[in-house]
């Protein structure tokens, strides 16, 4: 799972040449940072990034960059909603939470599939 301080980080230490790019899963863009770096415009379009990688919200980067869509500060993927429906129904059928939290906890699972 990448996170928005590494990538803030790179991009203002090695933005120039794209590794921020590479770590955010542009490859092609990293490359062209990379093949035009020895001109100035990856660096100033890097410094710019920063600006948009610092106000970005952590849900808005976690659903463009982690594949996933923000649940109270983290980011939950299709597959990770699957696994939690699974050990949320073993839950119930074995009498840990009753039939109505599993049915509410059910709803805002299926909301991010």
């Amino acid at each position: 799972m990448k996170t928005k301080s590494t990538a803030i980080l790179l991009c203002f230490f090695c933005g120039w040449v794209g590794i921020h790019k590479f770590y955010l899963g542009q490859n092609v863009a990293g490359i062209l940072y990379l093949l035009f770096s020895w001109t100035f415009i990856p660096g100033l379009i890097a410094f710019v990034e920063l600006f948009v990688l610092i106000f970005m919200s952590d849900a808005e980067f976690n659903t463009k960059y982690n594949q996933g869509i923000a649940i109270a500060g983290g980011a939950v993927s299709a597959k990770d909603a699957t696994s939690a429906l699974a050990d949320l129904k073993n839950l119930f059928e074995s009498g840990v939470i009753t039939a109505e939290e599993y049915e509410e906890k059910r709803q805002n699972l299926l909301k991010y599939l």
